[in-house]
Parts: C-alpha cells; sequence; structure tokens
C-alpha cells in the first residue's frame, strides 16, 4: 500500500485494482479535483481510457514517449489513458499513444496485470486517502 499523500488514486476495472501516484502539475490536480469517475472503458490494444468531462489539460508535458504504467492526459478529448503494453502503433515494447500526451502520472504496481480486465466495460477511478 502506499502512503497516502493526497495523489494517490486507485484504478479499479474488472477485478483488476491498481494504484497510481500523480505528479504535481495543474492537469494532475484538474483529474483529481473530477474524481471519483465511473465510466465506460474503451481499449486500444494494451491502453485503457475513459472520458472525464471538464478537464483541462494544461499540456506541460505533452509526449509521444510512453512506458508502460504511464497515466496520461489527452487533452482535446477530455481523456484519462493508462498504459500496460503495446498499442496498434508500438515498433517494439513500449506503447504508442494515437496523439501526444500529457504523462501526469505511474502506476505503482504491475500494470501489465490491467490484461485480465480486457473485457471489462467500465472504469472506476478514485482518490485514495
Amino acid at each position: 500500500m502506499t502512503a497516502g499523500n493526497g495523489r494517490t488514486i486507485r484504478i479499479s476495472v474488472g477485478g483488476v485494482k491498481l494504484e497510481a501516484e500523480l505528479k504535481s502539475n495543474k492537469t494532475a490536480d484538474a483529474v483529481l479535483a473530477a474524481l471519483p469517475v465511473n465510466a465506460p472503458l474503451n481499449v486500444w490494444g494494451e491502453e485503457f481510457y475513459c472520458k472525464i468531462p471538464g478537464i483541462k489539460d494544461f499540456r506541460e508535458t505533452a509526449t509521444n514517449q510512453v512506458k508502460v504504467g504511464d497515466v496520461a492526459v489527452w487533452g482535446p478529448g477530455e481523456v484519462l489513458a493508462i498504459f500496460f503494453g503495446r498499442t496498434p502503433m508500438s515498433l517494439g515494447a513500449d506503447p504508442v499513444p494515437a496523439d501526444r500526451v500529457n504523462v501526469l502520472g505511474r502506476v505503482t504496481g504491475d500494470a501489465t496485470q490491467l490484461r485480465q480486465a480486457a473485457d471489462a466495460t467500465m472504469i472506476r477511478i478514485e482518490r485514495v486517502g
């Protein structure tokens, strides 16, 4: 269990529950303010994403370079993405987002556990502590 610093979130998909630590930036603050969220789950390769209406992406770290376990926001779609493996754009082992994303945190456990929830239809994201 991680220490409750107010920046920890729990991601629940199917029977899988993981925690992630968010960075101290404006986009992460906007996501934290929007929680808890229960949303339809979208799957793109080994990336889960969901819409969180109203979140603003301040583009602090807009990049196409992500790693397994990264939690990111794609601002134009008000979308939160969790990367746990290869995506359709991957050339190697790392996921590649469809567009630049703002990485705002990392899963603290084994993000590849999300593969077990690939047939889930809903995702819950909530603050911890």
